[in-house]
Formats: structure tokens, sequence, C-alpha cells
């Protein structure tokens, strides 16, 4: 080396390479293009970089999901990505995440400009095989520009300021002068206000106060009689109402040992119906089940269907007219095609997007990942006429919602019965939530769909505090015992009830119940739980600790769809109680959801979106209504629909 800073520049270089693990080029068809391997690792560290990325593409890039300034992390890596629209490219940078490096933005900014003019001439040559190996040194040479000027502005940051730049230099020496306090007082006032003083006191002057011996002698004696009127007005009359004399107090006879009388027991007896020899007589069956021919008929679920006001085709005409209103997509019609669509472009329009979002009760943390997620796909997409942005937004949207509303994994309870009836053990299903969101109520329609199709039930009752759930729960298995007979069933009882009343250890109560069900041969084990909320600890840690020593197959959060931003602050809150109470290395979180009062909310679906969103789980069950029938499963199709009208 010529001297000792050209030494320094190379060592820095080289010792800026080493704190980059890795930077990646591919295509979003999954082709790797062009990877750089910072140097000193081993074999075995590399590895570790696998499984990260992977999840990024798993978790971020095909759900399509928004990350905070394009940042993942997992353990003690960390990830920073960008996407190229246009060219349908990806780059990744890796690296240590105690390593704090701000020039990471610019570094992917720069690589993507000079990456994708290589990536460009070679598809307009025909090379569509070409080795991009050659773009190391490119790749060194923008690394080091990005250093310098990360350099230069660091320390423009930490240089002091001039004379020339402080309020200082700004003084003239005439400010400085110590004048008479009287001048420096109308000196500091601004003039508007010292105008404005004068005027005033021009106007006070300009009206002289008018003197008494102006007044005549009728308008002074006037003014004398309405003064002695108000001296000598007397009051209103308050006429008292005359006192009640005093009543006497009738004592309660049975309280103090006396006895009553058959008149005044049986004016005291305000029962309804008394009960006699003959059978109860259920008065509320028809609320539940209103069409007794849907019985035996409902072994198979409906999906929630919504009906749309406008076709597509209809949508987009009135799009591309110059009419206001007319649809959520009418925003579009100021966005001028063929050019590349820039975040500024877009800004605007996804904005109004985010706020229809949020009307159709979408949490705003959701819908900002939402809204973000659509911005990351669209930015650097080229478009053509009108017609095409309004689809290519409409559908970007769509497929971003309905990825959202896919689940990772599919929950089939039936499969799953008779998975377990094959080993010889019962089915378990828990039901947690919120107070008052329907979890009783749609463990009942649940239980009627499982008896429809021919499986035994057992309900174990472990709500022993709220007053009134046992009794709730034997009622519905009277019912249901009565819409499924023993006789149409070769004279098995379809429903039972396992309770222990009020007070005892629900976690307790679930395990006696599972092995009364695994002794008598029953196939489902529907599990009520106490309602909690999220903040509760004490009640948070007795779920954790039921849902731990049981053991369920499947753990069912019960939610209401009216709520917006709350569903996030429960689900967020009952997943991490589950995981933070629980012994096990591997705590059992919740499932799957259950969407109750659907029939309440019109076209505001958005809490179908945020509890999906946050969970990543499924919705497996909808309620839509009070009867036993009214359970249906989510069709993402429908609900993307109504949230887009």
């Amino acid at each position: 080396f010529t001297s000792t800073r050209e030494f320094l520049k190379v060592f820095l270089i080289t010792l800026l390479i080493n704190m980059l693990d890795l930077f990646s080029i591919f295509s979003k068809g999954g082709i790797l293009l062009w990877c750089f391997k910072g140097a000193g690792l081993l074999p075995k560290e590399w590895e570790a970089f696998t499984p990260t990325i992977n999840e990024l593409i798993k978790s971020v890039l095909l759900q399509e999901r928004a990350v905070k300034k394009n940042y993942w992390e997992s353990g003690q890596l960390a990830l920073r990505y960008k996407m190229d629209n246009e060219f349908e490219l990806v780059f990744v940078i890796a690296y240590q995440k105690m390593l704090n490096l701000h020039y990471l933005d610019k570094l992917l900014d720069e690589i993507q400009l000079r990456f994708r003019d290589m990536f460009q001439d070679n598809l307009q040559a025909g090379k569509f095989l070409e080795d991009f190996s050659g773009f190391g040194p490119e790749f060194t040479r923008a690394l080091k520009l990005v250093e310098e000027e990360s350099k230069i502005e660091k320390l423009a940051q930490q240089r002091p300021r001039k004379f020339e730049e402080s309020e200082k230099s700004q003084k003239s020496i005439k400010s400085m002068i110590v004048s008479d306090r009287n001048e420096v007082k109308n000196e500091g006032k601004p003039k508007k206000e010292q105008k404005k003083s004068v005027k005033i006191a021009e106007e006070i002057i300009q009206e002289p106060a008018q003197s008494v011996s102006d007044l005549d002698e009728f308008t002074r004696m006037e003014n004398l009689r309405k003064l002695s009127q108000k001296k000598k007005s007397p009051k209103s009359p308050n006429p008292k109402s005359p006192k009640s004399g005093k009543k006497s107090t009738t004592w309660d006879p049975v309280v103090y040992g006396g006895k009553l009388s058959k008149e005044e027991m049986n004016n005291l007896d305000r029962t309804v119906g008394k009960p006699t020899d003959s059978e109860d007589v259920d008065i509320h069956f028809n609320q539940y089940v209103p069409d007794q021919n849907l019985v035996g008929r409902s072994a198979q679920l409906e999906d929630v269907e919504y009906d749309e006001d406008e076709d597509d085709e209809e949508m987009l005409k009135s799009s591309s007219s110059g009419k206001s209103g007319g649809g959520m997509f009418s925003m579009f019609s100021n966005l001028v095609g063929n050019k590349a669509l820039t975040r500024e472009d877009l800004e605007p329009v996804l904005a109004k997007l985010k706020d229809n979002l949020i009307a159709k009760n979408v949490a705003s943390e959701v819908a900002t990942s939402l809204i973000e997620s659509v911005m990351v796909k669209l930015e650097g997409s080229v478009m053509g006429t009108f017609q095409s942005i309004a689809s290519t937004v409409k559908d970007a949207l769509t497929q971003s919602l309905m990825k959202l509303l896919t689940p990772k994994r599919r929950v089939d309870i039936l499969r799953d019965v008779l998975d377990a009836k094959e080993n010889k053990k019962p089915y378990v299903v828990t039901f947690c939530g919120v107070n008052g969101v329907g979890k009783s109520t749609n463990l009942a329609k649940i239980c009627f769909w499982l008896i429809e199709n021919k499986f035994t039930v057992l309900i174990a009752a472990c709500d022993t505090f709220r007053a009134g759930a046992v009794e709730q729960l034997r009622t519905h298995t009277r019912r249901l015992n009565s819409l499924h007979p023993p006789q149409t069933n070769k004279g098995e009882q379809m429903v039972q009830l396992y309770e222990k009343g009020y007070g005892k250890d629900a976690a307790g109560i679930a395990l006696e119940a599972i092995n009364h069900a695994r002794d008598s041969g029953i196939d489902v084990v529907l599990v009520d739980t106490a309602g909690r909320m999220q903040d509760n600890e004490p009640l948070m840690r007795a779920l954790s600790k039921l849902i731990s020593v049981n053991a369920p197959d499947l753990v069912l959060f019960v939610g209401e769809a009216l709520v917006g931003n709350e569903a996030i602050d429960q689900l967020v809150k009952f997943n991490a109680a589950l995981a933070d109470h629980s012994s096990s290395d591997n705590p059992h979180t919740i499932d799957g959801i259950v969407l109750t009062k659907f029939d309440t909310i019109d076209d505001k679906v958005g809490s179908a979106i945020s509890m999906t969103y946050i969970s990543g789980q499924p919705i497996v069950f909808v309620g839509t209504g009070q009867t036993y029938t009214d359970l249906k499963s989510i069709n993402s199709k429908a609900v993307v629909a109504a949230l887009m009208k």
C-alpha cells in the first residue's frame, strides 16, 4: 500500500463486507440469481440463514404481509428486504441483529438500481439463462459508495454549528443596547397592537357619556317608577301541599316469628304454570328449533353468503366513467396510465382505502399492515389503461384478503373425530373467550351439528363461576336429547352432561369428564369454560392450567363479530397468557376461532380479517343467529366481497 490512508480504506471495506453475512437476489418464482456470502463464517453457520430466509418467504412474501420498514428477525439474525415489482425481483440482506447498520436501506436501493439494469439488458438481448456471477465487483463498488456517503452524513450530524448558523449571529448591535423601560415596552409591542389601542382610545374620546341633566322629566320619573316596582315586588306565592299523616310501618311477620295465613301465602306465590306430575314443557323450544324439518338434515354446514350490489364489470364501468361516487374504486380515476406506479401516486388512494377498511370494522393496525402490503405489491408496476389500474388494484387487494382468510392448515373436525374414535379415545374441544360472547350457546349449536353427524357428545360444565351456567347447559342437553331421542339411536343417549356444581376446580372437572367419556365410549367432549377478560391474570392462569392438564385436541376462541380494535387485544393477550402460564416447553395456544353474532353486522365483516391476521388461525365456525341450525362455515370470497362494497 502506498499510504496508511489507503490501507485504512481497504481495511474498512473488508470489515464492512464481513459485517454483512448474506446478500441474496432471487426472483419471485424462486430462482436464485446472485448471492454474496460473508467471509469468515463456517458452513454450519451458513445453515442458520436457510430457515430464517425460508420463514421470511413463507410468512411474509407468500402471504403478502407488510412488516415495519421491511425488517424481519428470527433469533439472533435479522433480514432486510426490498421488492422490485416490475421485474419480479427480491433483494435480501442478512446480518447479525446486534449490529446497528444504518446504511442498509441505501444499499438495497443502490443494488436494486444497478442489478435491474444488468437484468434488463440481458432480457433485451435474449440472454434468459445468463449467469450473474459477474455482479460481484459492482456490488463491492456500490457498497463502498454507500459507506462513504453514510460516513459523510454521520460526520455532518456530529459537526458543531458555525457561528453564522447560530441565532446569536442574527442579532444586531441595536438590539443589544439597553434603553429606558418605557421605550423597551413600546418597542416590544407589535405595531398592530399599538394602532389598535390608539383606535380604541379615539373611539372612547369621540363618544362622550350622556349626562343626567340631558334626560327629560318624563323619562326620569318613569325610571324611578320602574325601580320602585322592582324593590317592592312581592314574592311569587308558593303554596305548600298539606302534610299527610304518618303511615304505620308494616313489619314482615315471617322475619319476627309470625305465621302467614293461606290468603297471604297465595298472594306471595308468583309461580306461573306450577310443576305437576306431568313432564316439563320446554317453553323456549320453538325459539331454538323454529323449523323441525331441518332436524336430521343439518349434517352439512352451509357457507355465509353475501349479495353483491354490483358485478365486477359494472364496477369497472362506473370507475372508468368520470362520474362522482359509484363504489369504492371510483377513487382510482385520478391515476394516470402508461407509467410505473410510485408510492406518491398510491398513497392518497390507499389512504382512502384504509379509511374504508376501518369503517368496515377492520382494526386500525391490521388495516395499516394490509394497505402497506398492497403498496409493496403495486409499487413499480406498469399499467396501460385506467381499466387495468382499477382491475389490478382490486385484484391485489382481493388476493391479499383471500390469503389472510385462507388458513395455513385446515381444521376438519369430523375427520379428526373419526381418527380419535379409531384410537378409542374422545376428541376434546375447549371453548374460551371473554364474557358475554355466546360460548355456551354456540357450544350447543356445535353439539347439535355433531349429533346430526351421529356422534355422541359429553358436555363438561367447567363454568363453575357464573350463576346459571350449569342450568343453561342442562336445559340445552335436555332439548338436544328431545330432538334426537334414544329410541331413534339404538337406545343410546346422544348428549350427556358432566357437572359437579359451582365453586370447584375447572381443570379437575374437565379431567374427570374426559376419563368418563373414555370409559363410556363417548366420541366428543365439549368443555365449556367461564368467560374472563384478557387482563384478569388469575383467571387466565386457571385457563392455561385447564388446557395444560387436559391437553385438548382443539382450542377454540369464541369472539364477537362486533368488535374492531378490541379483537387484537383479546387474541394477543389470550395467546400470550396461554403461552406464558403454561409449564410445557411447547404450550398449546388457540387453534381456531368461532365468530359469533355475525348476523348483526351487515357488511362490516372486518373483525374476521382482524382476528385471522393477528392469530394466523382459521375461522372454524360462524354463528348467524339464535337457533341450533344457525351455524355456518366461513366463505372467504363472500367476506371479501362484502368488505369491498
